[in-house]
């Protein structure tokens, strides 16, 4: 066991029990032209993390650790979107329609595909989710049980959104789980630093917070 320099303390981390969950990295989300942006927002709060979250993924290959990313997408016949979702907000354009990157948010299109700096590799697990938890309609949960895998470092976006519900989904059903501060973003800054501090409020009541450095620096000695 390593301890990781953390909020609100050190967290325990177990190699032989420590995976890596990127979410939803995906050029929908992070380019102009993309999802994000027809909702108005500044995909650039997005982008910037691209290189810390490099950085980790980086570290947790080269010791040796899984990494996990998730994407969030739908069936080509909309058959797993509900009317709900899709109507949601007055986008310039909806889930399913056609779009600069093909169709918004859809299993296989250029725009659902995960950034190419951040790409997985052979041999890592990719998760296909309808919603914003990764556990939700997904084989993540025995996915990681099927690898002994009790603890959670989380990266990605957005950070009180698709990332703080599977936190959450993950913490009840058990999992230590820490977020790395400098791979995750919002579109809304002061979001992901109110999701931050909700996510280590009494003594962790969702999971822990760390530095990028920290964490990497922990790596090593794991």
């Amino acid at each position: 066991m390593t301890d990781i320099k953390a909020l609100p303390f050190a967290f325990p981390l177990r190699r032989d029990a420590v995976a890596l969950i990127v979410i939803d990295m995906q050029r929908d989300f992070a380019e102009p032209g993309g999802f994000g942006e027809t909702l108005g927002n500044d995909v650039s709060h997005v982008s910037v993390i691209v290189p810390d979250v490099k950085r980790l993924i980086d570290g947790f290959r080269h010791a040796g650790l899984p990494v996990i990313h998730t994407q969030e997408c739908h069936r080509p016949d909309l058959s797993d979107l509900p009317p709900a979702k899709r109507n949601r907000g007055n986008p310039t354009l909806r889930i399913g329609d056609q779009g600069p990157m093909g169709r918004i948010l859809i299993a296989g299109e250029p725009g659902t595909a995960i950034l190419p700096e951040l790409e997985p590799i052979g041999g890592e697990l990719v998760i296909e989710k309808p919603g914003k938890g990764a556990f939700y309609a997904t084989s993540l949960g025995e996915e990681l049980q099927n690898r002994g895998i009790t603890q959670l470092v989380f990266a990605g976006v957005t950070t009180e959104v698709c990332v703080q519900t599977t936190m959450r989904e993950a913490n009840d059903r058990g999992y230590e789980c820490l977020i790395v501060e400098e791979a995750t973003a919002s579109y809304f800054p002061h979001f992901k630093q109110a999701a931050l501090d909700m996510i280590r409020a009494q003594g962790g009541i969702v999971g822990w917070t760390a530095h990028l450095d920290d964490l990497l620096k922990g790596l090593m000695h794991a």
